[in-house]
């Protein structure tokens, strides 16, 4: 079994910064990737931002140059900071991790930004 604990959502005006971590632990032999999805009310789940074992990283064209994801390997986590924030990046925010054989999810944690 994996958990995955989030941390790091909240309040912020626009223009503001956040910085999500996501720490995984539990039965994990290797992980092929980490990443961060949000879903807004309304709409479909989407990829934020993922980062591989290796360090290649992946952006929605929606974040780019804005959020910047990194990984520690050692202590199987992954960070998301978030700079510029605007309205349309409130949401939740969930934790994934990728082992090769499963993906896990985690509980999620609001992120909102106020005009």
């Amino acid at each position: 079994q994996v958990q995955l604990v989030e941390s790091g959502g909240g309040l912020v005006q626009a223009g503001g910064s956040l910085r999500l971590s996501c720490a995984a632990s539990g039965s994990i032999f290797s992980i092929n990737a980490m990443g961060w999805y949000r879903q807004a009310p309304g709409k479909q789940r989407e990829l934020v931002a993922a980062i591989t074992s290796g360090g290649r990283t992946n952006y929605a064209d929606s974040v780019k140059g804005r959020f910047t994801i990194s990984l520690n390997n050692a202590k199987n986590t992954v960070y998301l900071q978030m700079n510029s924030l605007k309205p349309e990046d409130t949401a939740v925010y969930f934790c994934n991790v990728d082992t090769y054989q499963f993906n896990y999810w985690g509980q999620g944690t609001q992120v909102t930004v106020s005009s």
